[in-house]
């Protein structure tokens, strides 16, 4: 997989996703985020040493996107875009916590590397529900979900001008970048007071652009509300996919799964 600039920024092609037309796409938002919700508090509710009993929720993530028919490789990639800030979350854990906890074909496995590989488990779960989320609702969506069910509407707004503006930011930083580097031979360019002056330069640029962008809004009938391409309204399905998916989730929390699967395979020899 190669990456640049523009996918780096492309989050909004996850939206772009949210308008296919299957089973996934046309529950209610609120059904949706409520579900991840549970998932995602389910799956970090384990403990820190716990990683066999994380296994079996990539269920959830791998089933929505077979439904939802999303490419496989964008979650990919937008997961490794941001794994750096899990990776680092976690790396002193090693270090500080060495006591041996079990032992894998004579090697011991201390408990540092157990939670540090639980902490990855539960960021790559937890991260691609919410891009899947996405996905399959648009960000938008999202935000329209949270405001039916009691966020003031000034927080969502708030959220979603954030969402949306945070990357048109993210590309002029880019193109600003770019003009330096155009501008700069050798050494030059790279000094602190032309850090401070591309900031300066970066701000005018930013409040320009927000005047001009909150101006196109008013033109266009802007009143504080934001109104969705696609309407939608909770029925008995939604219901029952809140339902099933958290009877499911509470199986795979408070069950022990893969220890089960593992002792059905030994027994049948598998």
């Amino acid at each position: 997989m190669s990456f640049n600039q523009s996918e780096f920024f492309n989050l909004g092609y996850l939206d772009y996703l949210s308008y296919k037309d299957t089973f996934i796409h046309r529950l209610d938002p609120r059904a949706k985020l409520i579900a991840t919700l549970i998932f995602i508090f389910m799956v970090i509710s384990f403990p820190k040493y716990e990683i066999p009993g994380l296994i079996p929720f990539f269920i959830f993530p791998i089933a929505l996107i077979s439904l939802a028919d999303i490419p496989i490789n964008i979650i990919l990639k937008k997961l490794i875009i941001v794994s750096p800030f899990a990776l680092m979350v976690g790396i002193f854990n090693p270090i500080l916590d060495r006591k041996i906890l079990i032992s894998l074909f004579g090697l011991g496995i201390s408990g540092g590397w157990i939670s540090y590989f639980s902490i990855i488990i539960k960021f790559i779960l937890t991260i691609s529900s919410v891009l899947i989320l996405i996905a399959t609702t648009s960000f938008p969506g999202i935000c329209m979900a949270m405001e039916k069910l009691g966020l003031p509407s000034i927080f969502v707004l708030q959220l979603m001008f954030i969402y949306r503006y945070i990357f048109v930011l993210g590309e002029e930083v880019v193109r600003t970048n770019n003009a330096r580097e155009l501008r700069s031979f050798g050494k030059r360019g790279y000094e602190i007071f032309i850090a401070g002056s591309i900031l300066g330069n970066l701000l005018l640029k930013t409040i320009d652009r927000s005047e001009r962008i909150y101006q196109a809004m008013c033109a266009r009938g802007f009143n504080g509300n934001i109104n969705l391409f696609r309407k939608s309204n909770f029925k008995m399905i939604d219901f029952f996919y809140i339902l099933i998916l958290t009877g499911i989730f509470i199986v795979l929390r408070f069950f022990p799964v893969s220890h089960t699967l593992g002792k059905i395979l030994i027994t049948f020899h598998f």
